[in-house]
């Protein structure tokens, strides 16, 4: 998995942190029992993938790969194996 870079991006990473932060304020605040604090925590969680979103569309994320370059890696796998 790590020799895929799966992930390891501006864009992933920042919608990741924002999406944890507001697992645990949603997490704070059922524990309390306040059903608004919850919900805002839940609000943060969806926030963290716009994030995300909007800068994998600002460039920041991982690029597309080419068909030629899909090619090439099927061909240096296919050799790998034999």
């Amino acid at each position: 998995m790590a020799g895929s870079s799966h992930g390891h991006t501006p864009a992933a990473w920042t919608g990741v942190i924002i999406s944890f932060i507001g697992f645990c304020v949603a997490g704070v605040f059922m524990v309390a029992a306040n059903p608004v604090g919850f919900w805002a925590g839940i609000a943060v969680v969806l926030l963290g993938g716009v994030v995300g979103l909007a800068m994998k569309a600002a460039g920041l994320g991982m690029p597309k790969e080419s068909a030629e370059m899909a090619a090439a890696r099927a061909h240096a796998a296919q050799a790998q194996i034999s």
